[in-house]
């Protein structure tokens, strides 16, 4: 079993920079394939990036690719998310996600594991 727990979101203004961090319990974390998704308001939840289980491949959603950067530190058990040039549109409850398989997915249902989710709100 894995447990995620998000953390680092908050209140920015446009152009601004957050981190997000997603700490993983469980002795298998090195193993799994993780990965970011969001919500906005009224929308569906969708793929933001994607990282394998070393950290060698990394994937991004068009909408954020140049902006937001992937990483992750294993021995931490922790994954992040750099987000910089923050946009309104990028808004949204921002979850981890942890998949058994070592390798990316931007794919919701091939992920067993979610964090709760933080918030992230851009004003403009």
């Amino acid at each position: 079993q894995v447990q995620l727990v998000e953390s680092g979101g908050g209140l920015v203004q446009a152009g601004g920079s957050l981190r997000l961090s997603c700490a993983a319990s469980g002795r298998t974390f090195g193993t799994y394939g993780m990965g970011w998704f969001r919500q906005a308001p009224g929308k569906e939840r969708e793929f933001v990036a994607t990282i394998s289980w070393s950290g060698g491949a990394t994937s991004y959603a068009d909408s954020v690719k140049g902006r937001f950067t992937i990483s992750r530190d294993n021995a931490k058990k922790t994954m992040y998310l750099q987000m910089n040039s923050l946009k309104p549109e990028d808004t949204a409850v921002y979850y981890c996600a942890a998949r058994t398989l070592r390798g990316m997915s931007g794919t919701e249902y091939e992920y067993e594991y979610w964090g709760q989710g933080t918030q992230v709100t851009v004003s403009s």
